[in-house]
């Protein structure tokens, strides 16, 4: 134990105290409050929880605070990567799993590390909607060649291409069910059917896909068999897929190597502050310590940087 916990220790319980306090203020909540439910439904009574309508305070304040071009945790980027909750439940529940972490990494070795816990939650958070966002994408990508065969299927069938996308929703697995099912409400809605599909690609930036929208509205102009379309562009489709698979196995050491160069300072560094605090301590607790952090840090994101771009390939 060193002199410094004690101190240590009064800043964790300041901490804890603010913590509470500002749950306090969002709980209770400022400005307009939502509708009761004895005025929505009348003769209801509300069977909620405590912890419900704490939450559902919470909620509504991140709502009314945050602006609807924020882009952490816009509706976009979790409507691609297939969470379904909105932009205020994402931002408060960062926001906790950051305020615990912090308190987690104070008690392992002070306020360095409840800092740097706090600081890295919502960019883990950022991580973890790219790492849905990217594993979306591909299994749409893996799926598109099935779904096109089957497209092709019921419109040979003598369905039309509305109701055959409809029926492909329906049969095939999430993201594809839920992409087409998306493209039918909204043309059954007034959109047309080729916006539908092209802001479908966008969001999945699935080129396959785009390439479908495509061929489906030159059909569209210029008339012809689209199942025979379908067939030729699916087959297109499952050539490019097994060359991507190609090119994924043939880099597969490469990106390994990457991931490991850069997990592996983080990792040691980490392990060392925990097992053996004091022989790292000098790098967070003088000043040419936290010059050589900075310029670690710079180094190994250089590094990073470069690596995924050694490793990226195009065709």
């Amino acid at each position: 134990m060193t002199s410094a916990n004690p101190a240590f220790l009064a800043i964790g319980v300041g901490l804890c105290f603010v913590a509470l306090s500002i749950l306090l203020l969002v709980t209770l909540g400022s400005g307009r409050s939502p509708i009761a439910l004895s005025r929505r439904r009348p003769g209801v009574s509300d069977s909620r929880s405590l912890l419900t309508k704490a939450t559902d305070q919470a909620t509504s304040f991140v709502e009314r605070r945050v602006g609807r071009g924020a882009s952490f945790g816009s509706r976009e980027s979790l409507d691609q990567a297939g969470l379904k909750m909105g932009q205020a439940d994402f931002i408060l529940l960062v926001g906790c799993a950051a305020v615990t972490a912090g308190f987690v990494g104070f008690f392992i070795n002070g306020i360095a590390f409840g800092v740097l816990f706090l600081l890295a939650t919502p960019m883990a958070g950022i991580i973890f909607l790219k790492f849905l966002t990217g594993r979306r994408r591909a299994k749409f990508e893996d799926q598109l060649g099935d779904t096109l065969q089957m497209l092709a299927g019921g419109l040979r069938a003598g369905h039309s291409l509305l109701r055959s996308v409809d029926a492909v929703a329906k049969e095939t697995e999430a993201p594809t069910s839920e992409e087409l099912a998306r493209i039918v409400n909204e043309t059954r809605l007034g959109r047309e059917l080729r916006e539908s599909i092209q802001d479908a690609a966008h969001r999945l930036r699935s080129e396959d896909f785009d390439w479908t929208g495509q061929a489906i509205e030159i059909h569209r102009e210029v008339g012809g068999d689209l199942a025979e379309v379908l067939d030729h562009v699916g087959e297109t489709i499952r050539e490019r897929s097994q060359i991507k698979g190609q090119v994924k196995s043939l880099s597969a050491e490469g990106r390994l190597s990457a991931y490991i160069l850069t997990g592996l300072p983080i990792l040691v560094f980490l392990w060392l502050s925990v097992a053996n605090p004091s022989y790292v301590g000098t790098l967070y607790t003088t000043f040419l310590g936290w010059i050589m952090l900075v310029v670690g840090t710079l180094l190994l994101m250089t590094g990073a940087f470069w690596l995924s771009r050694v490793i990226k390939i195009k065709f």
